[in-house]
């Protein structure tokens, strides 16, 4: 058992630097508590690794998101520990003890390992910067737990815990911040986002992932700074915005990041909708709109028992962006948007394809943004057996993902055209579930494969079969299963006409 008696280590006199962030003090018995629970859920690293790298010279200390996250009483899976021991020697020092190590992050001073249940990182007391041109940061080592904090992105990342003993480390006021949901940097914000332009992308996802506002000078330095993200690499942006859409409140975070211009290095199609009307006039602007839908995406989401869903997310607040293009102006002052899902399913799919999303969230996003009208033509229910089965083969495996985006993208506040609404998709989704008992719909298919397509017509494989089997698919769709001689004859019947 790792020592809990506590001491808290806030000494101003050695900041690197004057007008940090004083701290607050020590920590009071709630806080307490959190720490000695932190470190006895990532035992034997507290302890043993601790009194290992103690036994010779070495500091070992756990550090950012896992102590925060301690000291707001949230669940954290990351053991993310610091040292002054430089990667040649943590490797010295977890030999015998680790389960297993990868070196994949030594070039940046960080290594792996595996101890029972545990995924742990150790790395070196560091310094990252970017020179103006560079995707990849330069490394330097360094020997004092205090410059490595100073170096971290938020005071609120920029405490620490000592090993074994369990010192807290506080030297820039992350606990008084954290109390006070701020998002402040240890040193000069411009200084830390010039270091690494991607904390400005840090800064927005932490505001949607944990609540909390940005301090002016954060604000105002990530506004100004905001071109600095083309230099970071697509890979990285992509991982900030996924944590940022998987977030609780991902609308926070787009927000910011259309706001401070933030989005128009990620997303610049999000406030290109700023100034386009709606073409129901229910809200200000499309922009809004899409917000709106994204809300309401989470609500349905969470409602229907759902974890996250990123591209369920990345659907609703993408499903518009074709309007800008496709917008004209008709007679009575009517704007239309024609054809704006097909061409906003393009942008989407150039969008994450750029950002490095992967293959089959690139496609999914898509293809729900390029369905998001389709129930539109469903009108008043005199959608036929055959229409039911093309929406449900069409959205295939995103169907459920589609049924939350299109309740989610009705956003009128007429309650009576509102209900009619929901009236009308609640129709679908029982239609869909009653045809789906009969017909596995997810997997509909003609009613002869393409062996029996040219066994029946007497064919060698070639285009007149594909043209044929696309015959016997329209025909299932259209009329539901049949059985086989039905089937025959009315291949015969179609071949003798286009054959």
């Amino acid at each position: 058992m790792p020592n809990t008696e506590f001491s808290s280590e806030n000494d101003a006199d050695q900041r690197p630097e004057a007008g940090a962030v004083p701290g607050p003090g020590s920590l009071n018995g709630t806080r307490r508590a959190a720490i000695t629970a932190l470190a006895e859920a990532v035992q034997p690293v507290s302890d043993e690794l601790g009194a290992r790298f103690a036994s010779h010279g070495q500091q070992l200390a756990l550090v950012g998101g896992p102590v925060r996250d301690a000291l707001l009483g949230r669940r954290s899976n990351d053991v993310d520990l610091t040292t002054d021991a430089v990667p040649s020697r943590i490797l010295e020092l977890v030999d015998g003890w680790a389960d297993s190590v990868w070196t994949v992050g030594i070039e940046f001073g960080t290594v792996g390992l595996r101890k029972g249940g545990h995924q742990l990182e150790i790395t070196t007391y560091r310094s990252e910067s970017y020179s103006p041109k560079s995707r990849k940061p330069d490394v330097a080592y360094g020997t004092d737990i205090h410059d490595d904090l100073f170096r971290r992105d938020f005071t609120v990342n920029a405490m620490a815990v000592r090993l074994p003993e369990l010192e807290f480390v506080d030297p820039f006021g992350g606990l008084a911040d954290l109390e006070a949901g701020v998002l402040r940097t240890p040193g000069r914000p411009e200084d830390s986002f010039s270091d690494d332009p991607l904390r400005i992308m840090r800064a927005v996802r932490f505001a949607a992932q944990l609540g909390f506002t940005l301090a002016p000078e954060v604000a105002e330095a990530a506004r100004g700074m905001a071109d600095r993200l083309s230099i970071v690499s697509a890979e990285r942006v992509r991982d900030e915005l996924t944590k940022l859409m998987v977030s609780p409140d991902p609308r926070r975070g787009i927000e910011l990041m259309v706001d401070l211009g933030i989005a128009e290095y990620v997303l610049p199609e999000i406030p290109g909708l700023r100034l386009e009307i709606d073409e129901h006039h229910r809200h200000k602007d499309v922009y809004e709109h899409s917000l709106t839908v994204l809300d309401q995406a989470l609500d349905l989401e969470r409602s229907r028992g759902h974890e996250p869903d990123l591209v369920l997310r990345l659907a609703a607040l993408l499903h518009d962006v074709g309007k800008p293009k496709t917008r004209e102006f008709e007679g009575g002052g009517r704007v239309t948007f024609h054809h704006h899902e097909v061409v906003g399913a393009s942008m989407s799919r150039k969008r994450l394809t750029a950002l490095r999303f992967p293959k089959d969230v690139v496609s999914d996003v898509s293809t729900l943004v390029g369905l998001h009208l389709r129930f539109h033509g469903y009108g008043k229910g005199e959608w036929t057996d055959s229409a039911v089965r093309r929406y449900a083969r069409d959205a295939g495996s995103q169907l459920e993902r589609l049924h939350i985006l299109t309740r989610a993208d009705c956003t009128t506040r007429n309650r009576r055209k509102a209900a009619a609404l929901s009236k009308a998709y609640d129709d679908i989704e029982r239609r869909i579930g009653k045809l789906a008992e009969q017909e596995e719909l997810d997997r509909i298919r003609p009613d002869l494969d393409g062996n029996e397509i040219q066994e029946v017509l007497g064919l060698s494989p070639g285009p007149v079969v594909g043209k044929a089997y696309r015959f016997m698919l329209e025909l299932r769709l259209e009329n539901g299963p049949m059985g086989k001689e039905e089937a025959a004859a009315e291949l015969r019947a179609w071949a003798a006409e286009h054959l």
